[in-house]
């Protein structure tokens, strides 16, 4: 029995060196993460959970939320009315993530390909807008397409319409300033993987004889695609849910998704199908955020 004391006295000391290592491991973690999580909790996760509580409760007759369970919420959203509003704020959302990707490829491609104190300024440039109130961004839209500014003044001067177009309170506008506003989004993902994007590849590519068209399809599209399918999320999420863009450009005549959601939140006060709403939005959300997080674990799986 003695000769095996001081062997247990070593394996305890380990012991208790392992836990004091783990101490110190984890206290300066949970003093990082402790903070970031439970604001999480209490700001996001909580509210977020009460939302899709609410959906499946009933309206009642005050606009009062009645907590009982009820499905009445998530059937309205069946209706012809919602459902076509839910169709249309997808069908804009895709328009406006398509058009940000469009411009914002090669203006994003244009500027990692330029010395780094030139991007830097260009990048400026971009962020630029967004120092000016919204309210005055989306307004100084309205002042120019309206049937007196500018733009009808030049058509009707360079003789390509007799009379002044009806743009204000219209889908199109509408769609314009979604776009000029999500533009710097799909920019600066695409910016920053573009950047990323080795010289030492195209040289290669082109070396082995690939003209620039399929050096772009075969060598920096899929290269690119991870800032690409970034630039998606961060431009297709906000557009189907913002609303102060429609309402404005909009004049309470174009009603998208987020406009539904904030009326029956105000002055209607119908919070269920307001929540249910909410919770659609929430799914179509998730399910982005999965399909990226499958597409990086492929993307992780073809570089190794």
């Amino acid at each position: 029995m003695s000769r095996h004391k001081p062997n247990a006295g070593a394996g305890e000391l380990e012991a208790i060196n392992r836990r004091r290592d783990v101490r110190r491991k984890t206290i300066p973690a949970l003093a990082q993460a402790g903070p970031v999580s439970a604001w999480m909790v209490l700001f996001v996760t909580i509210p977020m959970l009460y939302i899709i509580y609410v959906s499946f409760m009933s309206r009642g007759v005050f606009g009062d939320v009645v907590y009982e369970f009820s499905l009445e919420s998530y059937q309205t959203l069946l209706d012809s009315i919602y459902f076509k509003v839910i169709v249309k704020s997808l069908q804009v959302a895709l328009f406006t993530t398509v058009a940000c990707l469009l411009l914002g490829y090669p203006f994003a491609y244009y500027i990692a390909r330029k010395p780094p104190e030139v991007a830097s300024k260009l990048i400026m440039l971009i962020m630029i807008p967004f120092w000016t109130n919204s309210l005055m961004r989306l307004n100084s839209w309205l002042l120019l397409f309206q049937t007196s500014g500018p733009v009808n003044t030049f058509l009707q001067w360079a003789g390509i319409t007799s009379g002044p177009i009806t743009f204000i309170y219209t889908d199109p506008l509408v769609m314009l300033g979604l776009v000029t506003n999500m533009l710097p989004f799909a920019v600066l993902p695409l910016y920053s993987t573009i950047e990323k994007l080795q010289n030492s590849l195209l040289e290669a590519s082109s070396d082995l004889g690939a003209n620039p068209r399929q050096t772009f399809f075969r060598i920096t599209l899929p290269l690119t695609f991870p800032g690409i399918f970034s630039a998606v999320i961060l431009v297709f999420i906000p557009s189907l849910g913002i609303y102060t863009v429609s309402d404005m450009l909009g004049g309470g005549k174009v009603l998208y998704i987020g406009n539904i959601i904030k009326n029956q939140f105000g002055a209607i006060r119908n919070w269920p199908l307001g929540a249910a709403l909410s919770v659609l939005l929430l799914v179509i959300t998730g399910l982005l955020i999965f399909i990226y997080t499958r597409f990086a674990k492929l993307e992780d799986m073809e570089v190794v």
